[in-house]
């Protein structure tokens, strides 16, 4: 009796899990690239095997909620959190093709490019003023495609490949500056996480940036002179963006502590990882070297980050538990002998 009570209260926990759960996997996943980046493969094999899981146990949610709850699957679609689908699928292909396995980056890519083909649209029309840092999402989802498309052209020698992940770069751009004229500016020091995602945006279209210049070669020749000049000066201008926006972010949380645990933190991890994976990127791609250390130390700050998220998410599901165990324990003692 009690284990059956267990076992309805922790799927009503799982039906709970909102589809921002889905940043969990973001962060584990530009964790594991940047802990990849940086030489730490053991550690970064571990981070990637915990995203997979968590991957995976999204997916499944997904679907039961699409075949058993069509109703709920349609109102959570239209929201910017349905988004991070596409993104964590996008960043765990990117790193599935730094240990060269093209075919599964390549199905990834596939998954990633129809779920942000039938979300993007209904996410944007529910866009308005006075958004949380969610709303950047759209921007984070397509720069998503537009990294791991550049990084599976590089590894392919695809030029097709590559000239939409720029096309997709320049569309992710123009998503983050709709983006940024519907988000709230008190999200800045009210936020409960996610108000990071505006820098975060900012991030991994600069990782973009960074994949598209380094796809190039004399074999493909994807672009001439003055393309490849535009594209390394607009790469390191989104950059820039982004440490201002880190700096801007990490100000309000100085001022303004939120120490309290929210499945949105996850949403603060992700934009730390992927600053620190673009840093480190861009460093590589356009040839400035003294952005590496900077990379580094952003890196192992992103991974303190995510320990501290992760232990506050064990906490709250231990909670959650013991809280169904009193509530089963009850209901069996007061139940007809």
């Amino acid at each position: 009796m009690s284990g059956s009570l267990a076992l309805r209260s922790l799927r009503a926990w799982w039906a709970l899990r909102p589809p921002a759960a889905g940043a969990a996997v973001m962060a584990t996943g530009i964790v594991s690239v940047g802990l990849h980046l940086t030489g730490h493969e053991i550690l970064s094999l571990i981070a990637l095997a915990v995203g997979c899981t968590a991957w995976l146990g999204l997916a499944g949610d997904f679907v039961v909620r699409l075949l058993r709850q069509p109703r709920r699957w349609r109102e959570e679609a239209g929201t910017p959190a349905a988004l991070t689908a596409v993104a964590a699928t996008a960043v765990l292909g990117t790193r599935f093709s730094a240990e060269g396995w093209q075919v599964l980056a390549g199905a990834l890519l596939a998954a990633a490019a129809l779920l942000w083909a039938g979300l993007l649209g209904v996410v944007v029309r529910h866009w308005h003023r006075g958004m949380p840092g969610a709303v950047f999402l759209g921007c984070v989802a397509t720069q998503g495609l537009a990294v791991l498309g550049a990084t599976l052209a590089a590894a392919e020698s695809a030029a097709w490949l590559a000239h939409a992940a720029l096309v997709l770069f320049w569309l992710g751009l123009v998503l983050y500056a709709v983006a940024l004229a519907c988000f709230d500016p008190r999200q800045v020091v009210e936020g409960a996480g996610d108000q990071w995602v505006a820098g975060g945006a900012m991030a991994i279209s600069a990782l973009a940036g960074s994949k598209l210049i380094g796809a190039d070669s004399a074999r493909l020749y994807l672009w001439n002179d003055d393309a490849d000049d535009v594209l390394r000066t607009v790469t390191a201008g989104v950059l820039a963006l982004d440490l201002a926006w880190y700096a801007v972010l990490l100000a309000s949380e100085v001022i303004r502590p939120r120490p309290r645990y929210d499945v949105r933190r996850w949403a603060t991890v992700f934009p730390l990882g992927m600053t620190a994976a673009a840093t480190l990127s861009v460093a590589a791609a356009v040839d400035v070297p003294w952005l590496q250390t900077p990379g580094e130390v952003l890196l192992w700050i992103a991974v303190a980050a995510w320990l501290a998220v992760a232990a506050g998410a064990v906490r709250e599901e231990r909670a959650y538990a013991a809280s169904a165990a009193r509530d089963a324990a009850g209901l069996t003692s007061t139940a007809p002998r």
